[in-house]
């Protein structure tokens, strides 16, 4: 089976692909300080909620925007995998699809991962918008190829930052919405802010990168944690795919064992 595995900056979110199926995933707290064996005690015990094993994994593939962990990773997959572990990057690696930006090395893996497998989903022009940690835009031509994109704080740092910075906000649960904009009380208020303030943001944003990408005819669609949370508030999102990096990830290491 293919391990994948998306390394985030909050979370990490596991796939075993076979036969291109995704057959099993996970998603777990990402632990900056992890060790090699550490990983594989948190592996060992998703695997053995299935009845798997670490011998039913025949290869790794990872995206990471958390350099410092490299090295447990890699301490991991070779001593209780005994495998080499794939990582995405897109100057060392071919990825099938041209990126058109200033210093394509700066590019962050999980949004090479996600135009990828977007890309060879729909093949057509494409914005594909994963709310994680941040909130990514990423462009992709009609053609296949990598435009380049937008990047704002994700609603996690929005929450996080009104609760340390003033002392009389509460935290928020905002997994379910406000009923109207004008709020009357004050969870309600973070409600709206955050919900309805980021998805008019959305909108706005698409439409400028629509502008932008003009004449083709985009598709907008959505991935991340939070994606199904914000995506009832922003119309422009037409699909939410929440295994796309999973997807690209497989499909990339399969490109390169072609």
């Amino acid at each position: 089976m293919q391990l994948t595995i998306d390394v985030g900056n909050s979370h990490l979110v596991i796939g075993l692909f076979k036969d291109a199926v995704l057959r099993y995933h996970w998603r777990a707290n990402t632990n900056r300080n992890a060790t090699g064996d550490e990983l594989a005690a948190l592996f060992h015990n998703l695997l053995v909620l299935e009845k798997l094993t670490f011998e039913h994994i025949h290869s790794i593939t990872i995206a990471s925007v958390v350099p410092q962990m490299q090295t447990a990773w890699v301490h991991f997959a070779r001593r209780h995998l005994e495998l080499d572990p794939l990582f995405v990057n897109n100057d060392k690696l071919d990825i099938g699809m041209p990126v058109l930006i200033d210093n394509p090395a700066e590019l962050g893996a999980d949004r090479i991962v996600n135009a990828v497998a977007a890309y060879e989903k729909h093949q057509s022009a494409l914005i594909v918008i994963d709310f994680g940690t941040a909130i990514t835009f990423d462009c992709i031509s009609a053609k296949g190829e990598y435009l380049g994109g937008a990047i704002a704080p994700g609603m996690a740092i929005a929450l996080e930052a009104l609760g340390q910075r003033t002392a009389k906000l509460p935290r928020v649960d905002i997994s379910t919405p406000p009923e109207k904009a004008i709020a009357t009380n004050t969870t309600t208020a973070i409600k709206s802010g955050i919900l309805f303030g980021y998805g008019g943001m959305v909108e706005g944003m698409v439409a400028r990168l629509k502008e932008e990408m003009a004449p083709a005819a985009v598709k907008v669609i959505a991935t991340g944690g939070m994606a199904g949370l914000i995506a009832p508030h922003a119309p422009c999102i037409q699909g939410v795919e929440p295994m796309l990096t999973l997807e690209g990830l497989r499909l990339i290491h399969d490109r390169h064992n072609a």
